[in-house]
């Protein structure tokens, strides 16, 4: 790229270069606005150049989708989405009339420098930005990742994009423009996610995809990004984003809970410091309290999250569902249900979720504990088939699961669930979170044995076998949390040794391998570790869950396969 390609400008403020300084300076004011919790006055500086400015139109589509990717919320995620096409669109009008792999790869390797214009490189990050943050919400509103596949021209043209487009830096002819910061921030944030969201696909899904060319690497993924924070441009904060997202979410959820929440402290601390009343760094202060086992500090975050701001009350919902885990951590079942109730009355997330969760925490009532509204567990469980929600044409994973458990309640004479909300926390990986907290872990270890003596008292059904390898699981995890490994194994070898027993919670087997698994590769037995966790990925399939448990079988494969040969695996570290 020559000097005047590269954006020296010539001083007319008509200039491309000077019209794309601008539009920088303020988006970047927009995106300050949002983050001080002015979400409609962000909105309205950016809304009259969304048609004329590649950067305005992205901004104003990030924003939209970082609403709809904090609160889960179907119309956001449609409203994200048309926008995102919208904004796409807009940066077409300024991209290079030629196709990109073309162009840049005569660019790097024919030296044809003089081709792309600083705006027509930035408008070439912009567009591959829109395809990326479009596979994103394809994500959230499909686990399965079927969508993803299908898409995969438009994913794959993003992704090949941030390939040449990262060539092009690395390249000795490339002359940086005036606003090179903010490209290179782009070109980091693209190939960061790809290379951490690729490594993360089960082998099953990572096979066809690298088929079409795509390929992970998570260390990778993680540097990029963590360089892309630290520099000042207009993607470091989407780049600390998507890092803390990583540690305190994604590493819970699709991983085995050994994110690294040091870093996420490091990361979110001059954010907080900023923004003191902002709601989304307040919302993860709270989330990194919890994972560091300060319930009580994470509640009051996530209040003070709540009071920051009343314009974006969906984001309230997200610190509703926190505090609902909060409270069900600490086994204060009418605050646990207060949550579930409040879910239930104002989201459209999943109400067969949230009414699921209110029978739940009704069924863990005392005889002496009165229903807070009259509610019945046995008809609230009734209504949740009926309950069912279609998102992009897909059931949520969390949906079926809590659909398929409340079946059991249609008959007339209905045999009760053990332990509903603490199985449902599994499903999250909360026992990972309350691993870090002895006395939260025992006093869960103490109800679970109270359920188990309770179901030992009550006539044999022919779910018996079912709800005791529930329970032995969720024993399992809290014993290994306690220190007690060899009775957590043998808890976990139970559910695989009754495996024949198990009517319809067949989801039990395979993730008790993977607990196994875990266990043995916290004491360093890495190759028996391996050998039951191709035996839960080979050998189970149909069952509930099913994509979350590759996605945690596929975390703890490269945890195995990047531990020491010998010895105590050495746990979180930069990259976990």
């Amino acid at each position: 790229m020559d000097s005047r390609a590269a954006g020296s400008g010539s001083g007319d403020a008509r200039s491309p270069t000077s019209d794309l300084n601008m539009a920088l300076h303020e988006c970047m004011a927009a995106l300050d606005l949002f983050l001080n919790n002015k979400f409609s006055d962000a909105l309205a500086s950016l809304q009259a150049k969304t048609k004329d400015s590649m950067y305005h139109a992205l901004t104003y589509a990030t924003i939209l989708e970082m609403q709809a990717m904090m609160t889960f919320d179907p119309q956001d995620i449609l409203n994200a989405g048309n926008t995102m096409k919208e904004a796409q669109a807009t940066c077409q009008k300024f991209r290079k009339k030629s196709t990109v792999a073309d162009s840049i790869n005569n660019l790097v390797h024919r030296q044809s420098l003089e081709h792309f214009t600083e705006e027509e490189i930035h408008a070439e990050i912009c567009y591959a930005e829109c395809l990326l943050q479009r596979a994103a919400l394809t994500f959230l509103q499909d686990e399965n990742m079927v969508s993803f596949i299908k898409g995969g021209i438009k994913v794959r043209n993003s992704y090949q994009t941030y390939r040449e487009l990262d060539s092009l830096i690395q390249s000795p002819h490339y002359v940086k423009g005036e606003n090179h910061l903010h490209f290179e921030g782009g070109v980091k944030l693209g190939v960061g996610a790809f290379n951490l969201t690729l490594s993360m696909f089960p082998a099953r899904i990572l096979r066809l995809l690298e088929f079409v060319g795509f390929s992970g690497n998570k260390e990778h993924g993680l540097l990029q990004l963590q360089e892309g924070a630290s520099s000042y441009s207009f993607r470091s904060v989407l780049c600390t984003m998507l890092l803390l997202c990583y540690h305190t979410f994604m590493t819970f959820v699709l991983g085995t809970g050994k994110g690294n929440v040091e870093e996420a402290e490091r990361l979110l601390k001059p954010y907080l410091a900023r923004y003191p009343k902002g709601a989304i760094f307040l919302f993860f202060a709270g989330r990194i309290e919890t994972l560091k086992g300060n319930i009580d500090a994470a509640v009051d975050r996530y209040e003070e999250c709540c009071e920051a701001q009343q314009y974006w009350k969906q984001f309230h919902h997200m610190c509703y569902w926190e505090l609902m885990w909060c409270f069900t951590y600490k086994r204060q079942w009418k605050m646990a249900f207060f949550y579930a109730d409040l879910l239930s009355k104002e989201n459209t997330w999943s109400k067969a979720t949230y009414i699921y969760m209110k029978a739940a925490y009704l069924s863990m009532f005392g005889p002496d504990d009165c229903s807070p509204f009259g509610d019945s567990e046995v008809e609230l469980f009734r209504i949740v088939p009926s309950l069912k929600l279609k998102i992009a044409g897909k059931s949520l994973p969390t949906e079926k699961f809590a659909i398929r458990k409340a079946r059991r309640y249609l008959s007339s004479n209905p045999i009760p669930l053990p332990v509903p909300p603490l199985e449902m926390m599994y499903i999250w990986n909360g026992y990972a979170v309350i691993g870090k907290c002895p006395n939260l872990t025992e006093g869960m270890l103490e109800t679970l044995i109270e359920a188990e003596e309770a179901l030992a008292r009550s006539s044999a059904t022919e779910l018996l076998a079912d709800d005791q390898c529930v329970i032995k699981l969720l024993k399992g995890l809290c014993l290994k949390h306690l220190g007690k490994i060899s009775e957590a194994e043998d808890h976990f070898n139970y559910i695989y040794l009754n495996e024949k027993k198990i009517k319809y919670d067949h989801y039990l087997i395979p993730n008790a391998l993977l607990e196994l698994a875990i266990l043995y590769l916290d004491q360093g037995r890495r190759e028996e570790a391996i050998k039951l966790l191709e035996k839960a990925k080979q050998n189970y399939k149909n069952y509930s869950m099913e994509t979350r448990t590759h996605f945690r079988i596929q975390a703890a494969l490269h945890q195995a396969k990047s531990a020491p040969e010998n010895g105590m695996h050495s746990g979180a570290s930069a990259v976990s």
